[in-house]
């Protein structure tokens, strides 16, 4: 009998399954266990019945056959609960499986249930309303970070060996730093969003938060690839793992610029995040270059736009329902109804636009853009919207500021663990050229085989 849940990565858990050392069975009954032990509020909810009953049928010869799996609350699974992390739509339901879910179902995953977020996904913070507080597993005084928080909590934590996220901000990225745990934001469009995908803003992708380099790969060769219904999904890319590794690194130019000129960064971040950026170019053969980077802020024009989509799911329910959403959101909402128009519009279109030039200048001198993940440490998890950077008071815009910009004009970028400051992670994220994913996974790859990093949190169940 399995006491304690996997310690390892998804893969190495799919081999011990083939092997005979594990069953899917039995390893989704230590995860249960697991999760209803612990103290880190990284589940929504659980759907064991369902995940008996897809343990017990798994197919281990699948990619992913009988992983336990957490859904981020915000990805449409059939049956499940369509909180959108907000006490407004506390009673819905998914009516259908997206088309990521039903990709990694058809892959052997074992889904156990709904993994916390913020609220609509709307701030990289991990407490909500509904749900409370979801702790860091390093310190359970400090946030994961978000939206993409009870993934990050759970795979660090060592109650899943793997969690789906979204990343239109940094979501994915922000609490893979904030945990040890390697994020990928692919190309815009790399795995589809539908059905019924949302279009605006351009900014979103989804993926997963994993343990290790091969698990994000895999993750691609399972679920990326065109689907009608989402128009803006790229056409599919095979052998994403079996790739690993084989890339021409030596030679490639990269500029390390841990604040990409913008954010405001603790210095024992930027400090940590340089060398391992040094170490990376000299492990890679990278040519480590000296050019300017100055990536723009998109400023509150562009945060507001944001808005829009969810002052439509709301419809009539607002603004009645101010007194059941996050106060940020909620200020937010009143603050866009005062303010927003077409002349906003326009500038932050405008601002778009300029912050896609200034990327692609910058990425005719470089191939690679070396930066922190986050601006600090993970802050105490019951903020809601963090103005801090060590003792400085800074903008909220700070927060997504070395994450954003990725985002918007839709490259590549991954967070990759590179020690701690204070027992704390830091992530080191690369950011890359559209439709070069698989560079960025290999050297992630590099970090990897050069400085491993604890797959799980040091309390993890064990």
């Amino acid at each position: 009998m399995t006491d304690a849940p996997w310690p390892g990565d998804a893969c190495s858990l799919v081999a011990a399954f083939r092997a005979g050392e594990r069953s899917p069975v039995e390893e989704l009954e230590a995860s249960l266990a697991a999760i209803e032990a612990s103290d880190l509020n990284a589940f929504a909810a659980l759907d064991p019945e369902r995940a008996r009953e897809a343990a017990a049928a798994a197919d281990t010869g699948l990619p992913f056959g009988g992983v336990p799996l957490g859904i981020k609350e915000l990805e449409p699974v059939a049956g499940g609960p369509a909180t959108e992390a907000s006490l407004v739509f506390a009673d819905r339901t998914w009516p259908y499986s997206s088309t990521m879910v039903e990709r990694l179902t058809a892959a052997g995953a074992v889904p156990v249930g709904s993994t916390t977020a913020s609220e609509f996904g709307g701030l990289n913070v991990s407490v909500t309303r509904l749900h409370g507080i979801t702790r860091n597993p390093w310190d359970p005084t400090r946030t994961t970070g978000g939206s993409s928080a009870g993934s990050a909590a759970a795979v660090a934590g060592g109650l899943v060996p793997i969690a789906s996220g979204g990343d239109g901000g940094g979501s994915i990225r922000i609490p893979a730093g904030f945990c040890g745990l390697v994020g990928m934001k692919g190309t815009y469009g790399r795995i589809p969003r539908g059905p019924r995908t949302a279009i605006q803003p351009l900014t979103i992708l989804l993926g997963c938060l994993a343990r290790s380099v091969r698990d994000a790969a895999r993750w691609y060769d399972v679920c990326s690839g065109f689907d009608r219904r989402d128009p803006y999904s790229l056409p599919r890319v095979d052998g994403w793992e079996r790739s690993l590794g084989t890339s021409e690194l030596a030679g490639r130019r990269a500029v390390i610029a841990p604040t990409l000129g913008s954010a405001v960064v603790l210095p024992e971040v930027a400090d940590l995040v340089a060398a391992a950026g040094e170490q990376l170019a000299a492990d890679a053969g990278l040519r480590l270059v000296d050019v300017p980077v100055a990536l723009p802020g998109l400023g509150t024009e562009w945060a507001l736009t944001n808005l829009v989509q969810l002052r439509e799911e709301l419809g009539e329910r607002w603004p009645g329902c101010a007194e059941d959403l996050t106060p940020e959101i909620a200020f937010g909402l009143q603050f866009a109804e005062q303010v927003f128009d077409l002349s906003m519009a326009g500038r932050a279109e405008k601002a778009r636009t300029e912050a896609n030039e200034a990327m692609a200048a910058l990425f005719d001198e470089v191939d690679f853009v070396i930066a922190a993940t986050n601006p600090d440490v993970a802050f105490p998890a019951e903020i809601g919207l963090n103005t801090r950077v060590g003792d400085r008071s800074v903008g909220p815009e700070n927060n997504g500021a070395l994450t954003i910009p990725a985002n918007v004009v839709g490259n590549p970028a991954v967070s990759i663990p590179v020690g701690d400051v204070g027992g704390r992670p830091v992530g080191m994220q690369v950011i890359g050229r559209h439709h070069e994913d698989g560079l960025l996974l290999d050297l992630a790859a590099v970090v990897e085989r050069e400085r491993p990093w604890p797959l799980v949190a040091p309390g993890a169940p064990r």
